[in-house]
């Protein structure tokens, strides 16, 4: 295959980053971007010498493999006519707002034999990619994702929205089943679960506290990871790495707390040595690379080698698998029920 050819199908706030990322790749023809919205499909296409075209199915006979940029509920029907001809798709995160439907695009793929990618860029993101040497076999995870009311997204709820991010991260961190779920929240603003807190309990002990509002004053994400040996902060806005090892002396069991008992002890001596001579503190380098354009081309790459991707179907399905039973502890656990029942 000399020349990709490709389409974005949905080319609003995120879908134009796709289009903009493809259009510029060497070895990719941007051959058409679809939206039903006339002016800003129009506008998308001539800043990157595509055809606009308002039904992407007018165009799916021109191209060898789509990104699929659409509200969750429509990723179903559209996926499907790609896949059903057995041509690439690289689906937005989530793969879909359910199991039932994601687990037929992910039979769909199976059965047409062709790729189908989902967008969990966070897993391209550096510094969860710089982070990774130091998340061996993590016993304790949490995670807070936050931001403003973003007014997207609105056909579904901050579990699909947000939370999903941290639901695959953490299943891709743990390696062991997840034995319970038990999630509470409420809406605010939407006419869907706005702010959520799930705790995770995993067959091998690990446990994860995941928080997820799109009610929040200001945005952010960041995700703190212990295990054993070590414990790694990650800011997955500024890209910061903080690891923090015990030295050989506290592993061993000795304690700064016996120095502060000696006799001649200088406490606050002690106080500033935590961190550098019994925590060694370390800022791994992280890289400035742009997620979406190395999620976009592992896609490509993907399609041109038959190499399965980071995040294909089945590995997306199983965070749609956990969303769901976070989604049925919340129904069982909500504020307003708990309220109703303490008066």
């Amino acid at each position: 295959m000399s020349l990709l050819r490709t389409m974005v199908v949905g080319v609003g706030a995120l879908g134009k980053h796709h289009a903009r990322i493809l259009a510029g790749m060497d070895g990719v023809d941007l051959v058409a971007v679809a939206d039903p919205r006339e002016d800003i499909g129009r506008q998308v296409a001539a800043d990157f010498h595509a055809d606009w075209v308002p039904d992407f199915r007018s165009a799916i006979a021109r191209v060898d493999a789509a990104s699929i940029v659409v509200p969750t509920s429509m990723h179903l029907s559209v996926a499907s006519e790609f896949l059903q001809r057995g041509l690439p798709v690289l689906v937005e995160k989530p793969l879909t707002a359910s199991v039932v439907e994601a687990r037929q695009l992910v039979d769909l793929a199976r059965k047409r034999n062709t790729i189908l990618q989902v967008g969990h860029v966070e897993r391209f993101n550096p510094a969860m990619q710089a982070a990774r040497d130091y998340c061996s076999r993590p016993r304790y995870i949490r995670a807070e994702r936050v931001s403003p009311f973003p007014f997207r997204s609105t056909d579904i709820g901050v579990v699909h929205d947000l939370l999903i991010h941290d639901l695959d991260l953490v299943l891709s961190l743990v390696s062991s089943p997840v034995e319970s779920v038990d999630a509470i929240g409420t809406q605010v603003i939407s006419h869907q679960e706005d702010i959520v807190n799930v705790r995770l309990r995993f067959r091998n002990g690990c446990i994860a506290d995941l928080t997820a509002s799109r009610v929040n004053p200001t945005a952010h994400r960041r995700m703190q990871i212990w295990s054993a040996a070590q414990s790694v902060s990650i800011d997955f806005h500024t890209r910061e790495v903080v690891a923090y090892t015990p030295d050989d002396s506290l592993l061993s069991g000795a304690s700064p707390v016996d120095l502060a008992m000696q006799p001649d002890a200088n406490v606050e001596q002690l106080k500033k040595d935590i961190f550098g001579r019994f925590i060694q503190v370390e800022q791994p380098q992280v890289s400035d690379a742009d997620a979406l354009t190395a999620e976009l081309a592992e896609f490509t790459h993907c399609i041109r080698t038959g190499q399965t991707p980071t995040c294909d179907g089945v590995t997306a399905l199983a965070a749609v698998e956990l969303a769901e039973r976070v989604l049925q502890s919340l129904a069982g656990n909500s504020w307003d029920q708990q309220s109703a029942e303490a008066a």
